[in-house]
């Protein structure tokens, strides 16, 4: 019949009675494989047909062995092609075949850039692994903190209950970047301090640092804790006009102003 069909004009497989019969057998044979691939048994059907007009399966010893086996690599290509959401011609190819299916970091309970070494970033100044600093203890760079805040706005009572929220949660997670992505998505703490969430989101950012990758190294980057950390003095951090002014901005005193 494949040679009969091949040797008519392209009509032939729309009008013959037998054509349309062997596709209904066709998506019978191999409804069970397209359902373990996640697909529709005509998606088989359609790979099956596209076989079948080649002269390969036509002058094979086994012609049904040819399709099945033209019908499962199609299929795999196809599940892959779903998930790595690209083509199916690039879904054949090993290069992109090779990678896993894209998910959201919200998809699970640890975030992946809390521990991925490729989503982490080491910033310069970060403190070393023995513990040993030049700069100001931990205790002291907490206090100038404080103090900065205050002398932008902040009354001490608020300053000091977030700047110990901040840390608190600092000492639960791996990195910074970490601290502040989870301090952002921290409603209670932002109830705690009556702040909106922009004035939230700029707190942390001036606390902690941009989380963004291409400013990891500047000054932004670091955050205050950090610079107090590794000994910049808190006369340094009121010449930074930005990010004096981001703390002011985030002030309760200011927001209220306002």
């Amino acid at each position: 019949m494949l040679e009969r069909l091949a040797a008519q004009d392209h009509g032939a497989w729309r009008r013959d009675t037998e054509a349309a019969a062997l596709m209904e057998y066709v998506v019978r044979r191999y409804a069970k494989l397209a359902r373990k691939h996640g697909l529709d048994p005509w998606d088989a059907a359609a790979a099956a047909f596209d076989a079948m007009r080649s002269s390969a399966v036509r002058n094979a010893d086994d012609p049904w062995a040819v399709v099945t086996r033209a019908v499962q690599v199609t299929l795999i290509a196809e599940e892959r092609a779903n998930g790595l959401l690209c083509s199916v011609y690039q879904a054949r190819r090993p290069e992109f075949s090779s990678f896993h299916d894209p998910e959201r970091f919200s998809d699970r309970e640890n975030p992946l850039s809390g521990y991925h070494p490729a989503l982490r970033v080491q910033s310069i100044g970060d403190a070393p692994d023995d513990g040993h600093s030049d700069g100001a203890g931990i205790g002291e760079a907490v206090e100038n903190a404080i103090a900065f805040m205050t002398l932008l706005g902040w009354p001490r009572t608020p300053a000091r209950t977030a700047m110990e929220y901040i840390c608190a949660r600092l000492s639960e997670v791996p990195s910074r970047a970490t601290a502040w992505e989870s301090l952002r998505r921290d409603v209670h703490g932002r109830t705690l301090l009556d702040l909106s969430s922009a004035s939230w989101n700029g707190l942390l950012r001036a606390v902690l640092g941009n989380p963004e990758p291409e400013v990891s190294r500047t000054t932004a980057g670091r955050g205050i804790l950090l610079r107090l950390l590794i000994g910049e003095p808190l006369r340094s951090l009121l010449t930074d006009d930005d990010l004096v002014l981001a703390v002011s901005l985030a002030a309760p005193a200011e927001r209220s102003r306002r």
